[in-house]
């Protein structure tokens, strides 16, 4: 093992006993930032030689794992990397219970709804199941919709930082899909406030005309922010949004059972290493 790997001061560590780990153990680090970063904060961070950090960032560049923004001193997720995340949630081991809450969930409310994650700035739909009515918006498992649009995407941005918020929305101008989509930042803004107190969120024919959507987060194992949320889709002739508070019970007790089901496959994998170990 070259000495020049290991770190000599900062708070990551970066395990591994190969090269190819140790990249896989930089990408951990990478993946918990949530901004752009530079190579001097990352040997700050991690401790290890510029020119060490230097060649291990251009080989996860040279991969599509990472790519340059701005003045190409900084750093940012790749899109092939985003593809991986977005495809490990959208196939973990959890998807059939998961489907069958939504499943259950769409009996009793009678309408379409969706399982969705935050992912590049966007939702990302990580699972649908419709209703059987004859009028319904089809969305499949795959599909990103903008957040500022979006109720499962209100939810995601109220759990972000004013700043956190202006860095994202700065790269993704709030486009117009109908009359209704809020595209000032400072309605946005009064809007994420409501969201953030209520615990809910609506999109009032935002993203689509005839569409109301009301979302509600899943909770997180840990208590902290969430990046799973649930929805219910109608369209207006059958809900309106003055309406849509009503499905909120059954939207938090499918959630709840969501969140068990994420903690029994954590603690199942914890399970699992203890017996390795």
């Amino acid at each position: 093992m070259n000495d020049d790997t290991r770190p000599s001061r900062g708070d990551a560590k970066l395990d591994g006993d190969t090269p190819t780990l140790r990249l896989f153990a930089l990408l951990e680090v990478i993946a918990g930032k949530d901004r752009l970063f530079t190579l001097q904060e990352l040997v700050e961070e991690t401790g290890l030689p510029k020119p060490t950090l230097h060649r291990m960032l251009q080989q996860l560049e040279s991969a599509g794992m990472l790519q340059r923004d701005g003045d190409g001193r900084q750093y940012g997720t790749g899109l092939r990397l985003r593809r991986l995340a977005e495809t490990l949630l959208l196939n973990d081991t959890a998807h059939g219970a998961r489907h069958a809450v939504l499943r259950q969930l769409v009996e009793e409310v009678g309408e379409s709804c969706n399982l969705t994650a935050f992912s590049g700035g966007e939702v990302l739909y990580l699972d649908r199941v419709e209703t059987a009515a004859p009028l319904r918006f089809y969305l499949h498992p795959g599909s990103r919709v903008p957040a500022h649009c979006s109720a499962t995407g209100k939810l995601f941005l109220a759990q972000l930082s004013a700043a956190q918020r202006r860095r994202l929305l700065a790269h993704a101008p709030l486009a117009r899909y109908t009359e209704r989509t809020l595209t000032a930042p400072e309605a946005l803004e009064a809007e994420i406030a409501r969201v953030g107190r209520d615990g809910y969120a609506l999109d009032d024919e935002e993203f689509l005309p005839g569409l109301v959507c009301v979302g509600v987060l899943v909770p997180a194992a840990d208590g902290g922010p969430s990046n799973l949320g649930l929805a219910l889709q109608a369209p207006v002739m059958r809900l309106k949004a003055g309406e849509a508070a009503r499905h909120l019970p059954a939207l938090r007790r499918a959630a709840a059972a969501i969140a068990a089901i994420a903690a029994i496959e954590a603690d199942g994998g914890r399970l699992n290493k203890g017996e390795e170990d």
